[in-house]
């Protein structure tokens, strides 16, 4: 059976929508909401601790700034890609904003820590990049792949008493990340 080209374009214009479709969808229950094995991870639920070494080799936990700062805590796929460089940037340019409103900004990939030094380096930024090689801090959060191939891009705010206020997860808004961390701080005040 042969399909005439207006029917072809039709049906492929139909799997084109079915999958944008499919996609916001699950971009907009993901930013709301992320399963973490039996537990959800959501907005007002307790942030999960975790201790990772940063690019200065310290070992840095979340716990630690508990009672004092409120953390913006970003998952993003790889140093120096398109993407991750340009969300690290928009970040940096934001820090001021960040540090004036009390939070501190942390940045976790699988990274190691010669290329979080070197990421950091290079493009001057001035806040923490955290190695989670083995990405289990990125599991606890919930941070899965896209398409089941590349990592995650998450943020969560993380208020002075360890609770999540805000997620937003967009492998493609890359600078969005920084407008919805800084509106959700900007209420914390």
């Amino acid at each position: 059976m042969k399909l005439s080209g207006k029917i072809r374009k039709h049906y492929f214009i139909t799997i084109i929508t079915f999958i944008i479709t499919i996609t916001i969808i699950t971009v907009i229950w993901h930013s709301k909401s992320v399963s973490m094995g039996n537990k959800v991870i959501k907005e007002g639920a307790k942030a999960p601790d975790f201790t990772l070494p940063s690019q200065d080799g310290s070992t840095v936990s979340l716990s630690q700034f508990a009672g004092s700062k409120v953390v913006v805590l970003f998952f993003y796929p790889k140093d120096e890609s398109y993407g991750c460089t340009k969300e690290a940037c928009s970040f940096r340019d934001n820090y001021e904003v960040f540090r004036d409103a009390g939070a501190e900004v942390i940045g976790i990939s699988a990274d190691d820590q010669a290329s979080h030094q070197s990421f950091a380096s290079n493009h001057k930024l001035p806040f923490l990049l955290l190695s989670d090689k083995d990405r289990k801090v990125a599991g606890l959060y919930n941070v899965g792949k896209t398409l089941g191939l590349i990592p995650g891009r998450a943020t969560y705010v993380i208020d002075k008493a360890g609770v999540i206020r805000k997620i937003f997860s967009s492998q493609f808004s890359f600078e969005k990340h920084i407008d919805e961390a800084i509106g959700m701080i900007r209420t914390l005040k």
